[in-house]
C-alpha cells in the first residue's frame, strides 16, 4: 500500500493517501503533534496563539494504522463532543468547543503540561511510579472522585487504562483525558481490551454482556494495581497496607456479586484506610 507522509511542524505524519492539514492554520502555531496510539482514528496537535495553548484532536484524515474508513473516526468523534459536555469536572482535561474543519470533525480542549503515565511513555510511567506513596495516593484519589461522578452522571468508562491519566508533576495535578468512549450506563455493546488488557474486566470480553458501574469498580480496582503494583496482583508487589490491597482485590474481582457495588462504595472503602481525607474525594 502506498503511503502519504505529510508534515507538521517538521513532524511526519503517515497517511494512507494525500491530506491536506493546513486548516491547521486556523488555530495558531502548531507546536506538539501527538501520534502515538496505534489504531486511533484521530490525529493530535498542541496549538498556541493570542488566546493560549490548546489540544486538538482531529477526525478525517486517513491514518496509516486505523482500519477503518475516516468517517467512522469521524462519527465517534462527533459523538464524544457531548461525553465532554456531560462529564465535565476539575479532573478531567478542560473541553472547550467542537467543529466542522478541514473535510472533518476537531475537538478542542485547553492544552496542560501534565504528561501520560501510562505504557506507550515508558520514562514518564517510571518517574511517576517513583513519587512518594502520598502523591500517588492523591493522583489516585482524584481519579476516584471523577469516575465517581461518571457514574452519578449515568454513564460507565468504556476503554480507560493509564494512558488516560496525565500528571503534572511540577503542580501535582491530575487529570483524566480521552474519554472518548464512554457510554451510557448499562451498556451491553462491546468495545473489548482496545488500550490495556490489564484494566478490562471479563463481562467487557464478551458481546452483550451488561457493563455498568459494577464493571468501573474492576476498572478502578486495576488503575491500583497499575499505580501501587504496576500491574502486579500478588501481595508482594503492592506498595501499601495490607487491607487497601484486599480492597483492590475484590474490586476485580472476576464474579461481579464479589465486588463492591459502587465506584462510590469503592472509594469510601479505600478512604478509610489510606489516609486520604474524604473532603478532599468530593464531587466538583
Amino acid at each position: 500500500m502506498d503511503i502519504s507522509v505529510e508534515y507538521v511542524a517538521g513532524v511526519p505524519i503517515r497517511l494512507k493517501k494525500p491530506f491536506d492539514l493546513t486548516f491547521l492554520k486556523k488555530f495558531g502555531d502548531i507546536f506538539a503533534v501527538v501520534d502515538n496510539f496505534y489504531g486511533s482514528g484521530n490525529l493530535c496537535f498542541g496549538a498556541e496563539n493570542e488566546r493560549g495553548r490548546f489540544f486538538i484532536k482531529f477526525a478525517g484524515a486517513p491514518k496509516e494504522k486505523f482500519g477503518l474508513d475516516p468517517g467512522v473516526a469521524v462519527t465517534w468523534l462527533k459523538r464524544a463532543e457531548k461525553v465532554y459536555r456531560d462529564l465535565a469536572h476539575n479532573n478531567l482535561i478542560k473541553f472547550i468547543g467542537g467543529e466542522e474543519i478541514g473535510g472533518g470533525y476537531a475537538l478542542i480542549f485547553e492544552w496542560t503540561d501534565a504528561e501520560c503515565i501510562g505504557a506507550t511513555f515508558p520514562e514518564t510511567r517510571k518517574k511517576f511510579l517513583s513519587l512518594p506513596i502520598v502523591k500517588k495516593l492523591r493522583a489516585f484519589g482524584d481519579i476516584l472522585s471523577f469516575h465517581d461522578h461518571v457514574a452519578r452522571n449515568g454513564y460507565v468508562a468504556i476503554d480507560f487504562y493509564a494512558d488516560q491519566i496525565l500528571y503534572d508533576f511540577k503542580r501535582g495535578a491530575t487529570t483524566v483525558c480521552d474519554i472518548d468512549f464512554y457510554q451510557k450506563s448499562p451498556y451491553y455493546g462491546y468495545m473489548g481490551a482496545w488500550g490495556s488488557s490489564d484494566f478490562v474486566s471479563p463481562e467487557e470480553c464478551a458481546p452483550g454482556q451488561r457493563v455498568d458501574e459494577i464493571t468501573m469498580v474492576y476498572t478502578m480496582g486495576a488503575t491500583a494495581f497499575s499505580i501501587f503494583a504496576d500491574h502486579d496482583r500478588t501481595r508482594e508487589q503492592w506498595t501499601l497496607d495490607k487491607r487497601l490491597y484486599e480492597i483492590a482485590k475484590r474490586a476485580v474481582s472476576d464474579e461481579r456479586d464479589l465486588r463492591q457495588r459502587s465506584v462510590r462504595q469503592f472509594m469510601d472503602e479505600w478512604n478509610e484506610y489510606s489516609g486520604r481525607p474524604r473532603e478532599r474525594a468530593r464531587l466538583y
